[in-house]
């Protein structure tokens, strides 16, 4: 008897394949000059990152110290469980143990195992290029952006990208 599986299991197992095939995949050296950048993204708790309104915050820890402020644009699931969300974060902290501020305009997308709640997730990833301009201090005039890809096991979200000053 063969085993057929549903277009939900058939989409996540894409949606799975290409995420591991996009962050398996060393980043490649940058003639550019630009800087890489990893570290992880983890949800907080109430108390901290409070110094301005967000939709959520969460803080990174790694090449990128400090709080992320993020406003909701739009977000919407589809039949088959799959997410998609854009919006823009504020990000406020240090690199290389000097203080600033950039701007991302962010697109999430996810699989969910009840998508209307977001509740149940498969697997997830955004990506977060540095709006230009909106950088101050330390990365005044900063381009590039990062990507994270959820770990839904521990509820943390592992970024890698690029700066270039």
């Amino acid at each position: 008897m063969k085993r057929r599986l549903t277009n939900l299991a058939l989409t996540t197992l894409t949606i799975m394949a290409l995420i591991g095939a996009v962050f398996a995949a060393p980043l490649p050296a940058r003639s550019d000059g630009a800087t890489k950048i990893t570290g992880i993204g983890t949800y907080i708790g109430s108390g901290a990152c409070t110094d301005l309104p967000a939709d959520y915050t969460y803080i990174m820890t790694g090449d990128l110290a400090g709080c992320v402020y993020a406003s909701v644009e739009s977000g919407r699931c589809t039949a088959g469980g799959a997410y998609y969300e854009t919006g823009t974060e504020t990000f406020v902290g240090v690199y290389n143990g000097q203080p600033g501020t950039f701007m991302t305009n962010y697109v999430f997308t996810a699989t969910y195992l009840d998508c209307p709640n977001l509740s149940g997730e498969i697997a997830g990833r955004c990506q977060h290029p540095i709006a230009a301009g909106s950088g101050t201090g330390v990365f005044e005039g900063v381009r590039g952006r990062y990507d994270m890809l959820d770990d839904v096991e521990t509820g943390d979200f592992p970024y890698r990208g690029h700066l270039q000053f």
